[in-house]
């Protein structure tokens, strides 16, 4: 039986034969030929219905993404950990005056940016400790992210506590307790860490061997219709510096990051609401747990009908709605409610923007690695300039912060549609070059 290309129109299916070189019915929602009992969508990549691939799904799941949830979680409860110090007599202790508690932010960030990019090319020769098909990678990265925003919101409630119940103790402030509290367990996660992640699929002792083929098979399976052989690890950084989609996929990262900017200083505009430091604490919480829970469902539409574009540009315009509310007003419940808005928006995109570079460029591992590298390093970037968009002297409405943040959430959406315009004509390339059913690219 010939394989047919089903393109939709107006919601209707139409059944095409395939002509040879022709990329007429090439259009921004084509599906493409797929072989009896097979399910694809648009771009080409399979979804999973054999049951031995799901159960196997199921076990990497269940091995792999605790732990990498709970190393997530602690990182972003120690990064946090400033801001709450802050309402804790961090800058009157260290007699911090005008910008140096933003600097004492921004510097975090300095780190990243310099060490991302080698870190993640030598991570293509040692141990990369997690693996992957593309097809749900959006929704497990969703699930990462939300161990990043959820520990956004309980390290309030982790400083609430330490402060109310051990500031003194041993001649200590509270904000000193919490560092070293927080510290001293993701340090010992971290060495659990190495004895509990696996590397690649043919090397993990607790699969089968059956198991082991399957998942190195759905690696291999599915690689983009441009992919590439495997390369060295400059050759990679070379790879990714010279795809201009990579630069795109950097700017978007950077003006959405940069919107974000607000989560070091969260505690401070809460803290705009007029409460206690303990109840101010306490209200930075509910806020993030929205985002995380609209991270995971944004995560996983975004996986379940392999769309990009759109996620993006529906969540950082919340976003934007809500930076605009929280400028506008001084009034208790407007604000508060606001922060509920721009944090839901602004979160939700963070694995859709992940999981579309990932997926997009990864012709080789190599590429791959360099390019979410730079992708997370043009995020880290927005942090450091950010840190300075949130000032004492424009308190307690901080236009300065919520405007910059609006504008940037903008800059993002329009890097998203432009990147979505350079897809479809390397769809179309690729479609016109092979008769072959080949993986395209997602948008």
């Amino acid at each position: 039986m010939a394989a047919t290309t089903t393109t939709q129109r107006s919601s209707e299916y139409v059944e095409e034969k395939p002509t040879a070189g022709s990329t007429d019915s090439v259009i921004m929602d084509e599906k493409p030929a797929t072989t009896e009992g097979e399910v694809v969508d648009y771009t080409g990549t399979r979804k999973k219905t054999d049951p031995v691939e799901i159960a196997l799904v199921r076990k990497l799941d269940w091995r792999i993404m605790p732990t990498l949830c709970i190393m997530y979680f602690l990182n972003y409860v120690d990064r946090n950990a400033i801001a709450q110090a802050r309402l804790n007599g961090l800058e009157e202790d260290l007699n911090m005056t005008g910008s140096q508690f933003n600097t004492t932010v921004s510097i975090l960030f300095v780190g990243y940016v310099l060490m991302q990019i080698p870190s993640n090319m030598l991570i293509t020769r040692i141990r990369p400790g997690i693996y992957m098909s593309g097809w749900k990678v959006a929704s497990r990265i969703a699930i990462l992210y939300c161990a990043q925003i959820l520990a956004t919101g309980v390290s309030g409630l982790i400083a609430a506590g330490i402060f109310e119940g051990m500031h003194g103790l041993s001649g200590l402030a509270g904000w000193r307790w919490l560092f070293i509290v927080e510290g001293a367990v993701t340090a010992l996660v971290a060495l659990l860490g190495f004895f509990l992640l696996p590397n690649t699929p043919l090397t993990t002792h607790w699969l089968k061997a059956e198991e082991r083929e399957l998942a190195h098979a759905r690696m291999e399976r599915d690689k983009l219709g441009d992919s590439l052989e495997q390369a060295s690890t400059m050759e990679g950084l070379k790879q990714a510096a010279k795809d201009k989609r990579t630069w795109l996929f950097c700017l978007m990262q950077n003006f959405h990051l940069s919107a974000c900017s607000f989560n070091s200083f969260f505690p401070t505009v809460v803290k705009t609401l007029g409460f206690n430091t303990t109840i101010t604490l306490v209200l930075t919480c509910p806020p993030f747990l929205f985002a995380g829970a609209a991270g995971v469902l944004w995560g996983w539409s975004s996986g379940r009908y392999h769309e990009r574009t759109l996620h993006i540009t529906a969540g950082l315009s919340i976003a934007i709605v809500g930076f605009t509310v929280a400028a506008s007003t001084l009034n208790t419940a407007a604000r508060y409610i606001a922060c509920f808005i721009f944090a839901m928006g602004a979160y939700s995109v963070n694995s859709v923007i992940i999981g579309w570079a990932s997926s997009t460029l990864s012709q080789t591992k190599e590429k791959k690695a360099v390019v979410l590298a730079m992708t997370n390093v043009g995020g880290q970037i927005g942090y450091i300039y950010g840190a300075y968009l949130w000032p004492n002297s424009d308190s307690p409405r901080y236009g300065i912060g919520f405007g910059a943040s609006a504008g940037f959430a903008l800059l993002s959406i329009a890097c998203a549609w432009a990147i979505r315009v350079l897809l479809i004509k390397e769809n179309r390339r690729i479609r016109a070059s092979t008769t072959e059913n080949v993986n395209l690219y997602g948008y």
